[in-house]
């Protein structure tokens, strides 16, 4: 089931009604604000992963060369 146009224009009248068209684009200016922050952070999330995961091959890979050392 899709969502037709008549859907679309009724639920756009509704916000209208709701917030004036005042206050629109401010609202929407935040959503904006919103969807970039989460993006940034989720961006610094992975890249915090990919730091995190190289250390612990680094230090797995200097264990293993201290264990081959020490036999």
């Amino acid at each position: 089931m899709s969502i037709g146009i008549w859907q679309i224009v009724l639920i756009l009248a509704i916000v209208l009604i709701l917030f004036g068209a005042g206050k629109l684009p401010r609202v929407m200016g935040d959503v904006a604000k919103g969807i970039k922050n989460f993006k940034s952070g989720m961006k610094e999330e992975a890249s915090e992963d990919e730091d995190k995961t190289e250390e612990v091959v680094s230090v797995n890979k200097s264990k293993s060369k201290e264990d081959s050392n020490t036999n």
